[in-house]
């Protein structure tokens, strides 16, 4: 196949993709911003200009998510349509082979992958960030309530005694609480105090409390600040507390190899970090499960069977590489195993059928 064919099929892949691309982005962002309006709209200080920030800040997050089916539908879409021009057809007449046309298709989505991981992936870790502190920001009118939906928890021991530590969000990567909760324990593990702040930021050797509320023998007292001795790292803080996705592809390996020091697991970074890496051949994967029901001529377009069954396809890929992800976090399987099986088992698919219906 010659260079100008090859880059017709190219740049016809990259364009589907793009505009594929933004009209999802355009959709998940008038669902979002709908959704997160009518979540904050009674909230003080709120305004629809805040709220279209935080949706725009979380949308490189949400838009990673969705890649390994955008690259489907886009292979899919670009496959379809070349079929309904008759220039798969042509281009099969002249002697061009599947591999050869689906080549540029592949390079095309591994370059898409690599965009994400390299470019949308910092982004969104920054962004989400951002929307995080701007939606708990916005939410601060509240602050003066005492707290109640508390998800992720955290036991410090001190020479003191130890702490229950949770919170409604973890902001920072893992550094900064909002609403945050600390349960005092006395030597028999009863609680003798607990203590309500609107923010809590850890510090070198002691949690700093802003806007606290103190419970103690059935008395309340409000404190503008206040302090909780804590022994505990940041890198272990983080390791607990932060999401994985809030931390670009960048800082990962320096966060594992810190964590890992400290005789951390660090599970849950490299899931991400290898997932990260193993996205671009995912895609390449999802392109070419595309092609297996997307090259087949129909003289009145594309079987509705066939191309339904590339959808449950590709939608099956992602539910198995999210459960295998889980286990990898979970321990059970080594994290690079977790990644690289699903992408390895759905290529092995893909050229294994194209060999059999295009090689016999």
């Amino acid at each position: 196949m010659g260079w100008t064919l090859g880059r017709y099929f190219f740049f016809r892949y990259v364009s589907i993709t793009f505009w594929f691309f933004l009209g999802l982005l355009a959709l998940v962002f008038l669902i979002d911003f709908t959704e997160l309006s009518g979540r904050t709209t009674g909230l003080p200080g709120f305004t629809y200009g805040i709220a279209f920030a935080i949706s725009a800040l979380r949308m490189p997050m949400i838009m990673l998510q969705t890649v390994p089916f955008v690259g489907l539908f886009s292979a899919m879409a670009t496959l379809v349509s070349l079929n309904r021009r008759y220039e798969l057809v042509i281009a099969r007449s002249a002697g061009v082979s599947a591999w050869q046309f689906l080549f540029p298709c592949c390079v095309g989505a591994l370059m898409f992958g690599v965009l994400s991981v390299a470019i949308i992936n910092p982004i969104a870790a920054h962004g989400f960030s951002l929307s995080e502190q701007m939606e708990n920001d916005l939410r601060a009118g509240k602050s003066n309530a005492v707290t109640t939906n508390v998800t992720p928890w955290l036991r410090q021991k001190t020479e003191s005694g130890d702490t229950i530590i949770g919170a409604r969000a973890i902001l920072n990567q893992g550094l900064e609480m909002a609403d945050a909760v600390f349960f005092i324990l006395d030597p028999q593990g009863n609680i003798a105090e607990r203590k309500d702040a609107a923010k809590a930021f850890l510090r070198d050797g002691y949690w700093e409390l802003q806007d606290v509320k103190v419970f103690k023998s059935g008395n309340i007292q409000a404190l503008a600040s206040d302090k909780v001795p804590t022994n505990l790292k940041p890198e272990f803080v983080q390791e607990r507390l932060a999401r994985p996705e809030t931390i670009p592809f960048y800082e990962l390996p320096r966060k594992i190899e810190v964590a890992r020091s400290f005789g951390l697991k660090a599970n849950a970074f490299a899931m991400q970090f290898d997932s990260l890496v193993a996205l671009p051949f995912l895609l390449v994967a999802m392109t070419l499960i595309a092609a297996t029901v997307s090259m087949r001529f129909a003289r009145m377009g594309q079987s509705a069977t066939m191309i339904l069954g590339g959808v449950v396809a590709g939608f099956l890929l992602y539910v198995v590489s999210v459960l295998v992800k889980a286990f990898g976090v979970a321990g059970f399987v080594p994290t690079v195993v977790a990644a690289w099986v699903p992408v390895v088992v759905a290529m092995f698919f893909g050229v294994t059928f194209l060999l059999y219906k295009e090689d016999g």
